[in-house]
């Protein structure tokens, strides 16, 4: 006779293995875990349509700049720009963000941008654009995204019931904004040649129509808020003592610092490099700029989804590793290339590598905070990603503009190795993480 406790024993004991073994299965199912909810799906919908716009305005903000200016330098005044609310404003952001409903942030900061790519638009359509609108404008929108960035980071949290899918749910954002990367920009290049900037602009002000309607379908439960009467300077002093006092968290976001100053600076030389150094004709210049970063948008997206599948494996932090090694050895190959094609395949090979760090730093970052402190350690990650890359785009710009495209990206990718080096003398645990 068989024993009844012995069987539900038995049962039980098959169930949990069977799990076990699932969790360290690589599958598609578990690429996409997070779409199982339905406030998730509506915001990657939203946002997926609404980061294509915004990158097709990137793109061809950047090459408008250049075709107005004909100067490297300035493509680095653009990006510094929109960088400096993020030294000014993101740790206010933060505590904001964890004071007040983040849907409700998002709401304002999303409507703010849509308005800022019609007035864009608006001033291109009636040829009154000029360089000084382009700096002014850029910089109002990352007075917006700074509101926004920290919010958006913390938002996440509350899209998916499960928190074993966080993970994966932040592997899918980076994902979406990469697949963004990897289409919006060969459409603004295109349409750019054909219709011209002004349709860009334009397109990218009707696309967040999209997000600013998933925000409003969806249905959040509630998360810990810190009171709205706490003195900002208490909220903030207090997430970045938890941030310095929380080794992991440290470790990570240096290791962004360092990625986004010099592994994503050069990005801002794109338009002068498809001119300059591919030798493009001023017609052809605006889709090889399109190409180009498209090429590192679909390297990105590659390397998105690949972190998604592996999202429950603990093996990150080896693979976080790997990248601060790959993706600056790829960039000095991609500066020493002349080929269109050979350039599209190293681009899109750096694109991989970088966001291999940059994704998997982040799902490491948020796997990792308490939510009464989500908002504020989003906003000190952001600072120092959002802050660092304006920086190490106005330094590339002005290297380049003295010396020459490439070597200012050789340089660049060789501090990247440095700094590589450093964090692997200096931070042995990066590579144990799970």
């Amino acid at each position: 006779m068989v024993n009844e406790n012995t069987g539900e024993g038995s049962a039980v004991e098959c169930c949990e293995t069977q799990d076990t073994v699932s969790e360290r299965l690589i599958s598609p199912r578990n690429t996409f875990a997070a779409m199982q909810y339905p406030n998730y799906r509506i915001w990657f919908a939203g946002q997926l349509i609404s980061l294509f716009g915004t990158w097709m305005q990137v793109t061809a903000q950047g090459y408008l700049a250049y075709q107005l200016t004909k100067s490297a330098a300035f493509l680095g005044y653009v990006a510094f720009a929109n960088g400096i609310p993020v030294w000014l404003f993101m740790l206010y952001a933060g505590s904001v963000a964890d004071r007040v409903p983040r849907k409700t942030l998002m709401l304002y900061t999303q409507s703010a941008m849509m308005v800022l790519a019609f007035v864009l638009a608006l001033l291109t359509f009636t040829g009154a654009v000029r360089p000084w609108h382009i700096l002014v404008l850029a910089f109002l929108l990352g007075i917006a995204n700074t509101f926004d960035s920290p919010a958006r980071l913390a938002l996440v949290n509350q899209l998916v019931d499960d928190r074993r899918h966080l993970p994966n749910a932040v592997a899918l954002n980076g994902s979406m904004f990469n697949m963004a990367t990897a289409l919006g920009p060969a459409a603004a290049g295109a349409i750019y040649a054909l219709m011209g900037p002004a349709w860009c602009f334009t397109i990218n002000g009707l696309s967040f129509i999209a997000v600013i309607a998933a925000l409003s379908l969806m249905r959040l439960r509630p998360v810990p808020l810190s009171p709205r009467d706490q003195n900002p300077m208490v909220g903030i002093v207090e997430g970045l003592t938890y941030v310095w006092r929380h080794e992991s968290i440290r470790t990570l976001i240096l290791l962004i610092g360092v990625t986004s100053l010099f592994g994503l600076s050069f990005t801002a030389l794109i338009p002068a490099w498809a001119v300059k150094v591919l030798h493009s004709s001023t017609t052809t210049g605006a889709t090889i700029n399109g190409l180009l970063q498209s090429a590192r948008g679909i390297g990105a997206l590659l390397a998105a989804l690949a972190i998604a599948t592996i999202s429950h494996l603990k093996v990150k932090g080896r693979i976080v590793t790997f990248g601060t090694w790959a993706y600056p050895l790829i960039l000095l190959a991609f500066a020493v290339v002349r080929s269109t094609l050979l350039a599209l395949l190293l681009i899109a090979l750096v694109g991989f590598a970088s966001i291999l760090v940059i994704n998997l730093c982040n799902v490491l970052v948020q796997s990792q905070v308490e939510d009464s402190l989500r908002g504020r350690v989003s906003a000190v990650y952001s600072l120092v990603f959002f802050g660092m890359m304006p920086i190490g785009s106005l330094l590339i710009g002005w290297f380049a503009q003295w010396t020459s495209e490439p070597l200012a990206v050789v340089v660049s990718a060789c501090a990247a190795l440095t700094g590589a080096a450093f964090i692997w003398i200096l931070a042995p645990r990066l590579r144990a993480m799970p």
